[in-house]
């Protein structure tokens, strides 16, 4: 697991950022499968997938060993990222206001560019949508 500043390797690739809400919750677990099991599929695309939760290092690097990920999962504790591309909505917990991430995804090309946005992500089905996004792009 890495922090944001150490991702300047990623440059003269496409890059799939996957915002996520929490480690080791149900929904999350399974979107970060999905795009571990497509991981060779956005390799070959000259694409790398980075998922950005405000979980912290320890957690990530947890989360990353238990799911065996070959790619890395970025801390974002101080939301610094998370606000660059708000992410940070108001939620409904229980009956209580609280400000969480909204599952989004972005494409950046090789460029730097936003290729493509999805917000308020259903995990059935979106590795699928964003493989064949990147699939246009490439």
């Amino acid at each position: 697991s890495v922090d944001f500043t150490s991702l300047n390797q990623l440059s003269g690739k496409n890059i799939v950022f996957y915002f996520y809400p929490r480690d080791n919750t149900p929904g999350c677990t399974q979107e970060t499968e999905e795009f571990r099991d497509s991981y060779t599929d956005f390799k070959a695309l000259n694409c790398e997938v980075v998922g950005i939760s405000r979980d912290t290092l320890k957690s990530h690097d947890k989360f990353k060993d238990k799911l065996s990920l070959p790619f890395e999962l970025v801390a974002d504790p101080s939301e610094e990222i998370c606000h660059l591309f708000s992410t940070i909505k108001d939620k409904n917990m229980f009956g209580k206001k609280v400000k969480g991430i909204e599952r989004s995804t972005f494409i950046i090309d090789m460029n730097g560019t936003i290729r493509h946005i999805w917000r308020k992500v259903k995990v059935d089905g979106h590795v699928g949508e964003v493989l064949a996004k990147v699939k246009e792009i490439a």
